[in-house]
């Protein structure tokens, strides 16, 4: 069966047509790269500011990284990072299984935060830490959710007044996820305290990251451990009855 919208609608594509064809075609460049603790996607808070001792930072590459492209800047205590979903481009789904919902729904991709998009963009909100411009730019963030190395297209800063709404709804993300509880082996501990000099606040990550609950939704084997890399070191750990406890840190380890 064949279906004629009439010369209304014709007029109104052959508009749209013609408006298609008169826009350039555009193309994005990345303005640094953020360096970030997270090596895996394993681990990383599934949403910013879940984990504000997650600390990131941007160095702007040429030819953006000029003071005058960040001057008034620190003004602002939170700003977007606009970034592409790197390790996920090219590959997407028209409905994707959200860890909030048990992982089994299936929502459309548009109702959701997956990495698998047509176009794999992403919009993070994130804590301004400092703005450093002695040798060229170099911005540092706090309760960064991006893997480290995550190609950065922009900045904006963050307006309160139009960009919080109380009144808004949260479709099937009613609230924060719950804590579970956190505790450390006493092997665990005496092997962080060999990174704390490097890392000072990688207690209170590790206790931000655990909390969450990383695991796969279908996944409650108390027996199992699980492990992902943070910085350059290892974090094995397991889940029980009590909360999750941290058993192990292996490292440093090298890349390749």
């Amino acid at each position: 069966m064949s279906i004629r919208f009439g010369a209304r609608h014709d007029a109104w594509r052959e508009l749209c047509g013609a408006r298609t064809a008169a826009v350039p075609e555009v193309g994005f460049s990345p303005i640094g790269y953020l360096a970030t603790p997270f090596r895996d996607r394993f681990g990383i808070p599934r949403q910013p500011r879940l984990a504000p001792h997650a600390r990131g930072q941007l160095r702007l590459i040429r030819p953006y990284d000029r003071p005058e492209a960040v001057r008034g800047l620190a003004a602002f205590s939170h700003v977007w990072l606009s970034f592409i979903f790197h390790r996920t481009a090219g590959r997407w789904s028209p409905t994707v299984r959200p860890p909030r919902l048990g992982g089994n729904e299936r929502v459309g991709v548009f109702a959701s935060r997956s990495p698998f998009r047509p176009n794999p963009l992403g919009l993070s909100l994130v804590e301004l830490l400092s703005v450093d411009t002695r040798a060229g730019v170099l911005l540092t963030f706090a309760g960064v959710d991006l893997l480290d190395g995550t190609p950065i297209l922009d900045i904006k800063p963050y307006l309160p007044f139009v960009e919080c709404e109380p009144a808004a709804r949260g479709g099937f993300v009613a609230g924060p996820p719950p804590q579970l509880a956190v505790s450390f082996s006493a092997r665990a501990l005496a092997q962080l305290s060999q990174h704390e000099q490097r890392w000072p606040d990688l207690v209170a990550l590790l206790g931000e990251l655990l909390a969450q609950d990383p695991r796969p939704a279908y996944a409650d084997d108390p027996l199992r451990q699980y492990g992902f890399r943070l910085y350059d070191i290892e974090i094995k750990w397991r889940c029980t009855a009590a909360g999750a406890i941290v058993e192990e840190v292996l490292g440093p380890l090298v890349d390749g």
